[in-house]
């Protein structure tokens, strides 16, 4: 069955059956590990970005607790962050989520239909 282009506000095509994926990961590791684990992610961030279907990768320092990473990825399809998962660059993410001092928050968001500036002009207008 092929997928039928949806029209989203932003006038780009999306699959009905094919969602884009919003996938977060926040570790926070122990003091004398931050500086290595940052050093273990940031390598991967540009090879992420070029692989099919990633949209965009980024990391981010939280500034209420410098020893919380949270890596951010957009993912055209779930099927495209499935194949991210088992690839051999996932498990370097696998080896900080690993250095953590309490539990990792992980999600992967379904994001149907997303809206921007445009929402705040028109409350606003």
């Amino acid at each position: 069955m092929q997928a039928k282009p949806v029209a989203d506000d932003s006038g780009a095509g999306r699959s009905e059956e094919c969602p884009p994926i919003h996938a977060t990961i926040r570790v926070v590791v122990p003091a004398d590990k931050s500086t290595e684990a940052i050093g273990i992610l940031l390598p991967i961030l540009e090879q992420t970005r070029l692989e099919p279907g990633c949209v965009t990768c980024r990391l981010y320092r939280d500034l209420s607790d410098e020893n919380a990473i949270l890596l951010e990825q957009e993912w055209v399809c779930e099927s495209d962050l499935q194949r991210h998962l088992r690839s051999r660059r996932f498990h370097t993410v696998l080896l900080v989520v690993e250095m953590a001092s309490e539990p990792p928050e992980i999600r992967f968001d379904m994001v149907p239909r997303a809206k921007g500036i445009d929402v705040i002009e028109r409350l606003r207008g």
